[in-house]
């Protein structure tokens, strides 16, 4: 079934949210901050939500990210994939979490792990890459079009640099931990499937 429609304009007015945590970027590791909070620097303020998967049905991701909408620069972390092992569940972005992130004007990060521990046959607590994580957060800070516009460049442009980045990064946690994950030509078709 397909269904197609427009979108013209979207309102909202935000209720419920909770206190954010200010941290300084100084002091930021995506691992260690709140799901939600507030990135300062000299030169401004942003609004952080982070994903644990791509999947946005298993850790209810909508909730960290309306925390977010009541500020002006809405930023979210995505893992583009996450694989617990041939044993456990792999899961890719979807093009319509992107696609509702822009509609929200959110940034959306590409982001991926780079550091996990095994846990029998699976492994467990993900890390992501820190250091890419603020690379593009800096990036974003001095960037002043819209969400739209950042999120399909970043698809356009540094998509499939950053999917050949998580296929050499779970190669390197299938060997530091010695769990089987899936087959690597998973991601490979994805990449061409999301490419298109």
């Amino acid at each position: 079934m397909e269904i197609k429609g427009t979108i013209k304009n979207i309102k909202y007015k935000i209720l419920f949210s909770n206190v954010l945590k200010d941290i300084d970027i100084k002091e930021f590791d995506i691992n260690t901050v709140p799901s939600s909070c507030i990135i300062k620097s000299n030169q401004s303020s942003i609004a952080l939500s982070k994903w644990v998967s791509p999947k946005r049905t298993r850790s209810y991701p909508f909730e960290r990210v309306y925390n977010t909408l009541n500020t002006f620069k809405k930023v979210t972390v995505i893992p583009i994939i996450k694989d617990e092992g041939e044993k456990g569940d792999r899961d890719f972005l979807q093009w319509d979490t992107v696609s509702l992130m822009s509609l929200l004007d959110v940034f959306v990060i590409f982001a991926y792990y780079e550091k996990a521990d095994k846990s029998n046959q699976k492994i467990k607590n993900q890390l992501f890459n820190n250091k890419y994580v603020l690379s593009k957060i800096k990036e974003i800070e001095e960037y002043h079009s819209s969400a739209l516009h950042w999120n399909l460049n970043e698809l356009n442009r540094n998509f499939h640099k950053i999917i050949d980045k998580v296929k050499n990064s779970y190669s390197k946690i299938e060997k530091t931990t010695g769990v089987k994950l899936h087959n690597p030509k998973g991601i490979d078709t994805f990449k061409e499937k999301i490419g298109k």
